[in-house]
């Protein structure tokens, strides 16, 4: 007696996979969610940089070496340094460094100002001379505002903004004086009200000298640190870590699929071609530590042909070459290390966790592009762990400041170096429990 064939299984068409509810719980909800979190994340950092604003480091030079004016104890460059300094700032949204000419040049140079406003030499001689009769109209008293387009052009545009405002307001207020003390008679030979001695104290004022003691200063808005003419205005030293990043996280994630595929705990499909290879008998610990050597080894090649594609090709300007290569291979390697880690810790979800801690976490707080002293209380606090903002740091040391160690380049790799750690005893301790518990991988078989 012959048992029957068994019917062919009836085919499940797309509608009726889409009418069961609880197709849509996991999948829905993890999309809403991502969808919720990466708005709030991305928008709410860049939403208002100026009310965000908090402590941007700018510096303050009195370079003025002109006389005391009579019954005062410092030159006009150091009481107007002195009143922008002192001026009420209740939020805090800059911090004035009082520095020398060349203290400021040396922080510009290292990135750690985003720009100067400097009193030059000869600032009280050109306002004591300020409506002088004689040939040539007196030269008008100007202050520097210095930019650092190496610390990225939102923060140097913000910088400078807020230096020729209070350049602005400080020259009202001299210029409240000096009308002041143009329209009064000399309190005694040579004197004047307030202590503001000025050819304008003659007995009529045209109007266009009315003006300028009104407003007599003018502000000369200069590069304080040039780079190159190929550094996207301050901007490729970001797109430059990124690069380096996401060869990292991509190349982890492709390499892991890869090594399953090989190893037999993955299929391969490529439009209609599956394709299975014998299971090969590893366990997890073994398994991390082959992603994490191919991992090691292909960032040499990222490394090299992010260079080739930006510096060769492209043609962004770029110095320190060989120490570039050396860093950006750190840099890929360390993301790398992190991801297959995670990756091998939460399995199916670990692409989304590193996603969110290599990618959507730290891009708003990277302070790359958003200066960090304009961003949330929330994303100054993700950009001391995160590791866009320690590599931007480093990338834009090597390219803009000279590979100075004070540029953020030491914190750079010390950064590199405590995220290498951190991966491979996280990756070890998860995936030797793993095997001590008898947690072995699964192998898929078909129904």
């Amino acid at each position: 007696m012959t048992t029957p064939p068994h019917p062919a299984p009836t085919q499940v068409r797309a509608g009726q996979v889409l009418r069961n509810p609880k197709v849509w719980y996991f999948p829905g909800g993890i999309v809403a969610l991502l969808s919720l979190l990466l708005s709030l994340l991305y928008l709410g950092g860049v939403a208002d940089p100026n009310g965000n604003l908090h402590r941007l480091p700018i510096g303050l030079v009195n370079a003025d070496r002109g006389a005391p004016l009579p019954g005062h104890p410092a030159n006009l460059g150091a009481q107007l340094t002195a009143g922008i300094a002192g001026a009420p700032d209740p939020k805090e949204q800059v911090s004035w460094r009082v520095l020398d000419p060349a203290g400021a040049q040396q922080q510009l140079a290292s990135g750690k100002l985003d720009g100067v406003l400097e009193v030059p030499d000869g600032f009280t001689t050109a306002v004591t001379g300020l409506g002088a009769t004689g040939p040539q109209p007196p030269a008008r008293p100007t202050v520097k505002v210095l930019t650092n387009p190496g610390v990225g052009s939102l923060a140097s545009s913000l910088a400078s903004s807020i230096a020729q405002t209070a350049a602005h307001q400080a020259s009202l207020q001299l210029g409240a004086s000096l009308t002041a003390a143009a329209s009064s008679p000399p309190s005694g030979p040579g004197g004047a009200p307030n202590g503001t001695q000025s050819g304008a104290q003659s007995g009529t004022q045209s109007g266009a000298a009315r003006l300028l003691l009104a407003d007599p200063i003018t502000v000369v808005v200069q590069v304080g640190h040039p780079i190159g003419s190929h550094s996207g205005l301050g901007l490729t030293a970001f797109y430059y870590t990124l690069l380096l990043v996401l060869s990292g996280f991509l190349g982890a994630n492709i390499i892991s699929n890869g090594i399953d595929v090989g190893l037999g705990y993955a299929d391969s499909e490529l439009g209609p071609w599956h394709t299975r290879r014998p299971v090969v008998p590893i366990n997890r610990t073994q398994t991390l530590l082959a992603k994490w050597g191919m991992s090691v080894g292909l960032a040499v090649v990222t490394s090299s042909l992010v260079m080739v594609g930006g510096i060769a090709i492209i043609g962004i300007d770029a110095s320190h070459l060989p120490l570039l290569w050396v860093f950006s291979f750190c840099a890929t390697s360390a993301v790398a290390l992190g991801v297959q880690a995670i990756n091998a810790a939460f399995g199916g979800i670990g692409q989304l966790v590193s996603m969110f801690v290599f990618v959507a976490v730290a891009l708003p707080s990277s302070g790359a592009t958003i200066p960090l002293q304009a961003l949330p209380t929330f994303y100054r606090w993700l950009a001391v762990f995160e590791p866009m903002r320690q590599l931007s740091d480093g990338t834009r040391a090597i390219l803009y400041f000279d590979a100075r160690a004070d540029a953020g380049l030491v914190r750079a790799w010390v950064m590199i170096a405590i995220a290498v750690v951190l991966a491979l005893v996280f990756g070890l301790a998860v995936t030797r429990y793993y095997d001590r518990k008898g947690l072995h991988r699964m192998v898929p078989t078909i129904a």
